[in-house]
């Protein structure tokens, strides 16, 4: 094991790596629930999702540990499901068979432009100023999920200014305000003795501890009646999952999915678009995640960044790192999920010292048991989970020291992309904006000759996304 992971070449060990990986599963655990959730909305099996969820969650986070040995974990990516739902299916009208052949392409469109090292050759593009601001965008994000997560805001509308979608869902305007929400509920107290109790560890260097503010919090949480821990004892149906799972596999190359896409001339354009903004979205997302947590802990380090620029094929843990990402959307279209993606709650496992494979490795194995102990790991709140994300969110701001804030044309784009990326929970999103300003404040300065050209067209490929976005909608 520590000859195939090099933990001491990576300055961790077992025990390290091992709590890393249970943090991290238990900070992505929610995707298990999540997603079918909102997927099963679309006609989707609810059991077929449930196992799809799991088997390409563990797939993708295999490769990434035993092919690349980097920490990071892989699931269907929150932000992606809900496109995958509310627009491509309930918006564009497509059915969810080929809305999964959608995926499947996108996923081969990321295999290809990560083969063709279109994927690296855009990290190398990306000025230093917004590297720093991804990776501090990404420690307001994943800070901004925890505190959402801990229930800690709350959010009012004005009246008559807000919309419901046929899955539930409610959507409003600019008028929403948010608030720090009352202390009268078991969940926030909970969330904020777990948030105490996680700081306290974390500053007093002790092992493990945002895992075992995690296990801490949810035992504190059996008396507040937070932790239901009545779930143990209801029964996981895994044989009837395992039929519906038969009904989602391979879906995507039925008559209702590939088969059906392409038979509508007219609506050829239309799938070409949905499939653009699966791309850019799933690419720019990885990107950031890399970008944002793997530059400041030496995941990547300065060897892995020169072996990157220099050397051909798959060398450097980046180039790994990338190519796993890539196949895990294609495989779990195939099983029956919309993009898997590599989750930034990732960040948790790092920020509990993960450095290897060996991290992911642990997260994935949690992912297949997790078919087995469904109703005992749903017991863990989202409350005693959420502190671990705003702790790490924390760690991660300190990328902010190296933007020249005082230099406006550094700091405008920095600006945009870090509260872009919080505000719209979205890392693409924050790229995207962070990419525009930073083109448009060269035009201004007459310094466009600055500007590699990739980042140029990136800019203009999120532009028309946007414009193809309000199209959709």
């Amino acid at each position: 094991m520590e000859k195939f992971f090099k933990l001491k070449e990576n300055g961790t060990t077992i025990s390290t790596e091992i709590l890393a990986g249970l943090t991290t599963f238990f900070a992505m655990a929610y995707i298990l629930f999540v997603n079918p959730s909102l997927l099963s909305q679309t006609g989707i099996p609810y059991g077929g999702v449930f196992l799809a969820t799991i088997f390409a969650a563990a797939i993708g986070t295999l490769v990434m540990a035993l092919f690349a040995n980097v920490p990071y974990a892989q699931a269907p990516g929150m932000g992606l499901n809900a496109f995958f739902t509310y627009t491509v299916c309930f918006g564009l009208g497509f059915t969810w068979q080929e809305a999964l052949a959608m995926v499947f392409i996108c996923g081969i469109v990321n295999i290809i432009i990560t083969v063709t090292k279109i994927r690296k050759e855009i990290i190398r593009a990306i000025p230093e100023s917004l590297q720093n601001a991804i990776s501090g965008g990404i420690g307001v994000f994943v800070a901004y999920v925890g505190i959402k997560n801990a229930n800690l805001l709350s959010f009012t509308a004005d009246p008559g200014t807000y919309t419901q979608t046929e899955g539930g869902s409610v959507i409003t305007n600019a008028s929403i305000v948010p608030a720090l929400a009352n202390f009268n509920k078991a969940g926030i107290i909970l969330a904020v003795i777990s948030l105490i109790i996680t700081v306290i560890l974390v500053l007093k260097n002790v092992p493990g501890a945002i895992f075992i503010g995690i296990v801490v919090s949810t035992i504190i949480g059996i008396p507040l009646g937070v932790t239901d821990v009545s779930q143990i004892g209801v029964e996981n149906n895994l044989s009837k999952s395992f039929s519906e799972l038969g009904m989602t596999f391979g879906a995507a190359f039925s008559s209702k999915g590939m088969g059906s896409l392409f038979s509508d001339p007219g609506k050829i354009p239309l799938v070409l678009m949905t499939i653009f903004s699966f791309s850019l979205s799933d690419t720019f997302d990885t990107l950031g995640t890399f970008i944002g947590t793997g530059r400041k802990t030496g995941i990547f380090s300065e060897e892995d960044q020169k072996a990157m620029d220099n050397s051909s094929g798959f060398k450097s843990k980046m180039d790994k790192a990338l190519f796993a990402d890539s196949i895990a959307t294609s495989v779990g279209a195939v099983l029956g999920t919309s993009n898997t993606t590599t989750f930034v709650e990732s960040a948790a496992g790092i920020g509990a010292g993960g450095r290897t494979g060996l991290t992911s490795f642990v997260t994935a194995c949690m992912f297949l048991l997790s078919m087995f102990f469904a109703p005992i790991i749903g017991i863990v709140p989202a409350e005693a989970t959420a502190p671990a994300l705003i702790m790490v969110g924390i760690m991660m701001l300190s990328s902010f020291k190296d933007i020249e804030w005082t230099e406006l044309e550094e700091a405008v784009p920095a600006f945009f992309a870090t509260i872009f990326m919080g505000l719209c929970y979205s890392i693409s999103y924050g790229i995207a904006t962070g990419f525009i300003f930073f083109c448009l404040v060269k035009i201004l300065k007459k310094e466009t000759k600055d500007v590699h050209p990739i980042l140029w067209i990136s800019t203009i490929l999120f532009i028309l996304n946007f414009i193809l976005l309000a199209y959709m909608q």
